[in-house]
This record gives C-alpha cells, structure tokens and sequence, in this order.
C-alpha cells in the first residue's frame, strides 16, 4: 500500500499502516524508523498513551501529543462479563455514537473469538435483528474497527495472562460490506505481521448478501472466510425477514456462493432458526436442496430473544431435528447456541438499551439521507434506517 499521510487532521494512529507512520515522521524531521517503533506501539502493544512508549524519545513522543491523536474508541462506557465467560464491550466513539463487541470463549478448544460491528446501526434492516430496529447513523472508521480488537485483546490478556485471543468475526452491528473500504484496510491492518499479526484464515466477514461487497472482497486477494446471512430457503421468505433479498435474489447469492471462492475457504451459511418461520423439517429439507454442489460449512443459530422483536427461540427438540436432517445429508454442521445470552448479547440489544434510555433510539440528530454509495447498493427499498450524522464524518 502505498504511504498516504492523510486524512489529516487529524493523523488517527490506529488507522495508519506502517508506511503512513514512516512518512509521516520523515516528512516531519524524525528517523523514519521511528514510524516502525510507533506503529508495533500501537498495532501490536495496543499502548493507550505516549508515555507508555518509552524506547521513542521524549520531543517526538511531545510532537506526536500535538499533532496526532490514537483516534479509535475513547472508552468503554459498559463491561459486563457474562455467566459463561464472555465479555461485552459498549465503546463509545469520539462522537457520542456507541457500538458493541463480544469476546467469547471456547474452553474445549482453549481460544477466544471476538464479534466485530463494523457501523453505528444498520442500514439493511433485518427483521430478526435489533440492531436494525434502532436505524443506521453512520459508517465506522478504520481506526475505530481496529481499536476494538486492540482494546478487547488487551483487556484479555490483563485479565487472563495467557490467553489465546485466535479468531476475528465481524458479525456485530452493521453490515461489513456496506463499508468495505474500511473493513478490508481493517483486516490488512490486523493481519500485518508487525501488527497483531492474526492469521486470516482465522478472519470471518459475514454479509447480508451484498453482492458488489462480495465481489469485493473476493476480488481483494485477502483470504478470509466468507459468511451468507441465509436464514431461509425461498425468495418469499427470506424477503420477508430480510429486506436486501429484493435487491440481490437468493438465486444470485447462491450462484455467487457456488462459482466464486474466497481463498481456499469454504463458505459459511448462518441460519438463524425463528420459532414457527423457518424451523420446520421441511425448512431442514429445502436447505438441503439449496446448497447442494456448494462447498460449504452450515452454522445453525437459534434466535437470541429480545423483548423489541417478535421472534421466539425454536424448542430444543425442534433445533435437535432440523440438526439431523442437515448431518444426515453430510454437510458440516454446527449450532450455535448465542453467547452472552444474560448480558443481552444478540447484535446491537446492548447499545440499542442505552439509546433507548436517551430517548427516540438515540436519533436526536437531523435525519439525512443515506451516503450516496450504501443508497445504490441498497436502491430504492423502503428501509426503516436512517442517516443522522454527518457523511463527511463517515470517510
């Protein structure tokens, strides 16, 4: 990538590759390896302040306080820490705006696996998913993508010495591929070698179905893993609970799905199973169908309750059945049983509580349309998100 020292001002650090460092600090009369040692501070130490850098010397260490800033997310407002180990983060942004992510724990397998949101809100609307009941606000910065990762990972390791933070989904708040600028310069950041250096084989994007962000990204030369938002197995249906289906057809998705590979990887299809709307054997059947001749891995999730939706969680027996049919079929099958389920750990509950205790879901701002690239990958549905803060905010 080539050095780009803006957007200035200000120089958000947690957005900067290492090359933007070195330039930065060459252009301005430091060594320009000092940007090598800046950018392992903060990239792969997660450091929270200059002092804390203390092989820099102290004029640079006093230049960078005035003319740079960490940029990423300016606290952690709410932590809680669920009954089954996971922990739940509400950031909040330099603008009041509040996003949240998960780290949830695998004690078979001894790691931990963190949920990403990638917006303010969601423009997409799904109708199993609070985070679309509470509307869109904005796109989220690389720096403060990032910035969740730095501070879970370092939050872990104080509190756990030794723990094995491995796998990176983004599947909180937002739709990724609605901001694919910043999501893919995200994941180059945190796969770095001089960074964090995650593997990324262990990086997960999943989608709505947002074909031009698919193509994207399997186009980026980035090799993570592909996850389809499914969720059900006819056009009625799935236009039903997930409006973007009027846009990019299942048909489409599915055809993408099966002539188009992501690396090396397999494709993820999510299922979010809803009492009484897709859980049935037949259901169980017709996905089958669906995702013949496609390699690919089917993730089951049974629906995490929310008191602002409709939907119910299937019964145990009913998820048990659906479960068989799809093994008997010989597809790669895994249920997810949703984390942080005491903590209201489902896409957007946490943040969507706190604005709501701030009145009107937190849209105390002038409504205004919607940023012209997410509106024609969107195009003329009639969404309930809104845009309520400035598009020159969002770049």
């Amino acid at each position: 990538m080539s050095p780009d020292v803006s957007p200035s001002p200000p120089h958000r650090l947690r957005g900067m590759t290492q090359l933007e460092m070195e330039s930065l600090l060459d252009t301005n009369g430091f060594e320009r390896y000092r940007g090598r040692q800046l950018y392992q501070w903060v990239q792969r130490r997660g450091a929270r302040s200059f002092d804390e850098m203390r092989n820099l010397p102290a004029p640079l260490r006093e230049w960078l306080a005035e003319n740079t800033v960490f940029g990423g997310v300016e606290s952690a407002e709410t932590l809680r820490t669920s009954s089954d180990g996971s922990y739940k983060f509400l950031f909040r942004l330099e603008d009041g705006r509040k996003v949240e992510s998960v780290l949830m724990p695998d004690p078979k397998r001894g790691y931990w696996t963190q949920c990403l949101s990638s917006q303010v809100g969601c423009a997409v609307d799904c109708k199993f998913c609070v985070t679309g009941f509470n509307g869109f606000f904005r796109q989220m910065r690389t720096d403060e993508i990032v910035d969740q990762v730095l501070y879970a990972r370092r939050h872990l390791l104080e509190d756990q010495p030794g723990a094995n933070y491995r796998n990176l989904v983004y599947m909180g708040m937002g739709e990724p591929l609605l901001n694919t600028d910043n999501v893919l310069r995200s994941i180059r950041l945190l796969i770095d070698n001089d960074g964090i250096n995650l593997s990324p084989r262990r990086i997960t994007v999943s989608t709505s179905g947002i074909l031009p962000g698919m193509e994207e990204l399997a186009s980026s030369g980035l090799n993570v893993k592909l996850a389809l938002s499914l969720n059900a197995t006819t056009q009625e249906e799935r236009e039903e609970i997930m409006p973007i289906t009027k846009k990019y057809s299942l048909v489409d998705l599915l055809e993408f799905c099966r002539n188009r590979q992501i690396g090396r990887n397999r494709v993820t299809f999510e299922y979010v199973l809803l009492a009484g709307f897709n859980d049935t054997p037949d259901h169980a059947k017709q996905l089958v169908k669906l995702l013949r001749g496609i390699p690919c891995k089917v993730n089951l999730i049974p629906f995490n309750p929310s008191t602002l939706l409709p939907w119910q969680r299937p019964k145990t027996e009913d998820v048990e059945e659906f479960s068989r049919i799809i093994r008997e079929a010989n597809l790669t099958l895994s249920v997810r049983w949703s984390k942080a389920l005491d903590v209201d750990g489902a896409c957007g509950q946490l943040a969507g509580q706190s604005r709501q205790r701030g009145g009107s879901r937190g849209m105390d701002l002038e409504q205004k349309p919607r940023p012209e690239a997410i509106q024609k990958s969107l195009g003329d549905l009639d969404f309930f998100a809104t845009v309520t803060s400035d598009d020159d905010e969002n770049e």
